[in-house]
């Protein structure tokens, strides 16, 4: 099982190319993902508009409290690198 610090919030729609070449991405390399259909969950896409200017831009995720529209495997991973330094104990 993933840490906390290497698991987000994966906002999605059916049919949707980009969230599956972003879900492909974030699997591979080790990124566990609590999915949230926005066709299928009223919340979910609420949510999604309010980060996205009104609209059901997906795929979006949240990092550490962050929402991130539209991003590649490359900058959530990176965000993911950064919340982990940023939570980690002063030695």
């Amino acid at each position: 099982m993933a840490s906390a610090a290497r698991r987000v919030d994966f906002y999605w729609r059916g049919g949707c190319w980009f969230c599956s070449r972003l879900r492909r991405g974030l699997e591979a390399a080790g990124v566990e993902l609590d999915d949230h259909d926005i066709w299928a969950d009223d919340e979910a896409r609420a949510f999604v508009r309010s980060v996205a200017r009104g609209h059901e831009t997906v795929p979006t995720v949240v990092v550490a409290g962050v929402a991130l529209v539209n991003p590649s495997a490359a900058e959530v991973v990176a965000r993911l690198d950064e919340a982990a330094t940023e939570e980690a104990p002063e030695p």
